[in-house]
């Protein structure tokens, strides 16, 4: 049943048509990375690995560089004219992959792409709690991710099946199809996705650095922002180990084959998967930043044995580190739409997309150092590493007051102004009579009790 109730954001017909539009991309994301190592290959031939990598580099730079300024643009403009853009964008580069006939040409592309990808992702994770509200957003996101991590493990496979049919360069044009069936979809959406602003945010619209300061300012501030943000670090320093050391521990030290290594991969994937899906329940009970902390625990101890085992025990430590990977990073983003206001949550979500990619920059060399320094044993040193970070993020940065959520309703009250109580109405309203006004309560939600004693109100 608890499963079940991650399929209830779906009955927002808003955010399933988006959803859809999620999965479509996501399909057409596997049939990108498959085609291109195929054509790194055919290019580079056994130098395909290191054209890979700059690829892969070339993308978490455009995340960390962009993502801050599309998270102004997702609070500034309509979010639906966003993502309909940024996916026509991306089918048009795609569809010039099967043309290309030298390295540099694939750098410039895959750069290009996720150009567009920075601007879509942190643009796409704060329309979800704008179109669910209050009581499904913990569940779309969790189905979101589930359908990520679990498209992850599916996707290269079906990616591959069709590659096989199609051929290596005519996938990138069965790619590109997805990219506009997912336009289509989100065109399709009623009305605008467009977040209200005050009119001093109106106002300082023009300021686009300070706006790109404010998501960060507003990441770091929030004691469980700045926790949940510290907590990845230390799973992007243990996960970057399982990403980068895994193929040569299978195929190096286990004498096995890459078919042995896809099922430890995959291993991986389906915990992150069922990680997911157990967010959607778990997350209406356990205090988000439970949940962070339990996921770079199961991660951080995953890795500890990794180097003395077998492929079956790999294969279950390796589903355990997939469930810790998505119970730090779902989580993160749940806390995010709870206590950061609708208006202001394009910004921190760019910030965060930004920020947490990050940390894949100085994690990804770490790992490849010690794969390369330490072959026989880089899970356990990274899973120590892994245990000085944790304990000091714990230690130093752990929330100590109680975990609340800030929530408004509006309600309607007799007033009268005297000369302390001013403030414009309406033309057609005495100010020296009695009457109505919409009033807001800003309310805040402990995990375990209700109190509106601090509350703020506005007047419309």
């Amino acid at each position: 049943m608890q499963s079940f109730q991650l399929f209830r954001s779906l009955r927002n017909p808003v955010f399933a048509r988006l959803y859809a539009a999620q999965t479509t991309n996501l399909l057409g994301d596997a049939l990108t990375w498959l085609g291109l190592a195929l054509l790194a290959f055919e290019l580079a031939g056994k130098d395909s690995a290191v054209v890979l990598s700059v690829a892969l580099t070339l993308r978490v730079t455009a995340f960390v560089i962009l993502s801050p300024f599309a998270g102004v643009l997702a609070d500034r403009l309509d979010r639906k004219t966003i993502l309909v853009t940024t996916h026509l964008a991306r089918m048009g580069i795609v569809s010039l992959l099967p043309f290309v006939n030298a390295i540099w040409q694939i750098y410039v592309l895959v750069f290009a792409l996720n150009v567009f990808y920075a601007f879509f992702t942190p643009t796409y994770q704060a329309t979800i709690p704008l179109v669910t509200g209050q009581e499904d957003y913990p569940q779309a996101i969790a189905l979101s991710s589930a359908t990520f991590q679990l498209l992850g493990v599916l996707g290269p496979g079906i990616a591959g099946a069709i590659a096989a049919f199609v051929g290596a360069r005519q996938v990138f044009f069965l790619d590109a199809f997805t990219f506009l069936i997912a336009a289509i979809l989100i065109v399709t959406l009623p009305g605008q996705l467009r977040v209200e602003q005050t009119p001093d945010q109106t106002r300082s619209s023009g300021r686009t650095w300070r706006d790109i300061w404010a998501g960060t300012t507003r990441l770091f501030a929030d004691s469980y922002l700045r926790y949940a943000l510290a907590m990845q670090f230390v799973a992007s320093v243990t996960g970057a180990q399982v990403l980068v050391n895994t193929v040569g521990y299978v195929q190096g030290t286990l004498k096995l084959s890459g078919v042995q290594y896809g099922w430890v991969m995959g291993a991986f994937g389906i915990g992150a998967t069922l990680a997911a899906v157990a967010v959607g329940s778990l997350g209406q009970r356990w205090a988000r930043t439970t949940l962070i902390m339990l996921g770079a625990i199961l991660i951080t101890i995953a890795l500890l044995p990794a180097s003395y085992v077998g492929l079956i025990l790999l294969m279950l430590l390796w589903l355990v580190a997939g469930a810790g990977q998505t119970l730090v990073n779902v989580p993160v983003q749940t806390l995010i739409a709870d206590r950061t206001p609708t208006e202001f949550q394009g910004r921190v979500y760019g910030a965060h997309f930004a920020w947490s990619h990050l940390w894949w920059v100085f994690a990804y060399p770490l790992a490849g150092w010690l794969g390369s320094n330490q072959k026989e044993l880089p899970f356990l040193y990274g899973s120590l590493i892994g245990f000085v970070l944790l304990a000091i993020v714990q230690l130093l940065l752990s929330p100590k007051e109680q975990e609340h959520v800030h929530e408004s309703y509006w309600h309607e009250h007799e007033h009268h102004h005297d000369e302390h109580h001013q403030h414009k109405h309406h033309p057609g309203i005495l100010v020296a009579e009695s009457h109505l006004h919409p009033h807001q309560h800003r309310v805040i939600r402990h995990a375990h009790a209700y109190s509106d004693s601090h509350c703020h109100h506005e007047y419309g």
